[in-house]
């Protein structure tokens, strides 16, 4: 590993990676402890119409900026520090933004769909909250485990600029 941090503009990557990381777990942490508890409380058309909602109006410009931006910022970051200290909590909070995006598009965006459509709120939540709730849980943890590596990238990063300075 050289001392370099990364090259020039590495370090504003590397936090804008972290920034966008922490607003997409903060988002599905949201889910995790308010969200999803409140609307367990609901009957079955409620939720379904909530959910659907949510889902519509999640997709805009500031989340997807987010949600988007965090894996290729990470990625960017970690091929900028693949040589330097950070290196290595770069590329795992690469790795794990990018695990972030494929649970998501593996198995919360079908399950939106499939509520989308599904005519039987009672079927329609009995095939969603279950699965959905499990795997949000998995990309909260995943978000929050990816925003601490980068943090830890930014931290080493800092320790080599004090060695050099």
């Amino acid at each position: 590993m050289t001392p370099n941090r990364g090259g020039k503009g590495a370090g504003v990557v590397l936090g804008a990676a972290a920034v966008a990381t922490g607003l997409v777990a903060g988002v599905f942490f949201a889910y995790v402890c308010s969200v999803m508890p409140a609307l367990a409380r609901s009957d079955d058309r409620v939720f379904v119409e909530v959910m659907r909602n949510i889902n519509d109006v999640i997709q805009n410009p500031v989340f997807f900026t987010a949600f988007f931006g965090a894996p290729i910022l990470a990625g960017v970051a970690a091929w900028q520090h693949r040589t330097t200290r950070a290196g290595a909590w770069t590329l795992l909070g690469f790795v794990l933004c990018a695990s972030v995006f494929v649970v998501t598009t593996a198995a919360n965006v079908p399950l939106n769909d499939a509520l989308a459509t599904t005519k039987d709120p009672t079927a329609a939540r009995s095939a969603f909250e279950d699965t959905w709730v499990a795997w949000n849980t998995a990309r909260t943890i995943l978000s929050a485990a990816a925003l601490a590596s980068l943090l830890m990238a930014i931290s080493a990063r800092k320790t080599t600029r004090r060695e050099n300075t």
